[in-house]
């Protein structure tokens, strides 16, 4: 049976990475109501803007049943604003910006430049040799990383991904390149866990 996958799809790169997960043989599900997220085994939170997905989750009524699950142990992939919205503090969050707080590590909202500074970089995976194609759109910057958190990528020596227990976050947006090493690893993370439970 295919595993699950959510896809949170208030915002942003929602569609591309459902095709990601359906070529590696997920089940991806488009997930924008608490009934939507009651059928899902994981969840992919994508790239857009962190602060309207914050809002964003507070008009789905996503916010409490979210937090439930991923206290609970629900694995759950933060690509770019998704990496802020699971991490544990943001440097320049606004005022009334409610993180998840779930990855401890501390990022900075639009770290590598406003728009017009987005660029690609080849990016250095963890265990492997060949590197990965890195799409940085309003990247966030990972400007501090927490006891127990591993450092799954980076650029130029500076973290890009990484991973805690079932969460992982990634800077860029891997759904964009044609590679789903990513992805990949987020599935094996997510049948790892079906197994422990």
């Amino acid at each position: 049976m295919a595993t699950r996958i959510g896809v949170l799809a208030l915002q942003g790169a929602f569609r591309e990475h459902g095709r990601a997960l359906r070529r590696l043989g997920a089940e991806a599900v488009e997930v924008r109501t608490p009934a939507d997220l009651e059928t899902v085994d994981a969840l992919v939170i994508p790239g857009g803007e962190s602060t309207t997905i914050d809002k964003l989750l507070d008009w789905s009524r996503l916010r409490e049943p979210l937090v439930a699950r991923l206290e609970a142990g629900m694995p759950a992939f933060g690509t770019c604003a998704g990496l802020i919205v699971l991490a544990r503090e943001a440097e320049d969050a606004t005022p009334d910006q409610r993180l998840l707080g779930l990855i401890d590590l501390t990022a900075r909202r639009n770290g590598y430049g406003r728009q017009v500074r987005s660029f690609e970089a080849p990016v250095a995976l963890a265990g492997e040799t060949e590197p990965m194609h890195g799409v940085f759109i309003r990247a966030p910057r990972i400007v501090r990383v927490g006891d127990g958190v591993e450092v799954v990528a980076t650029l130029d020596g500076d973290p890009v991904a990484a991973a805690s227990g079932a969460i992982m976050v990634c800077a860029f947006h891997p759904e964009l390149a044609g590679d789903d090493r990513l992805h990949r690893r987020f599935l094996a993370s997510v049948e790892a866990a079906a197994r422990a439970a």
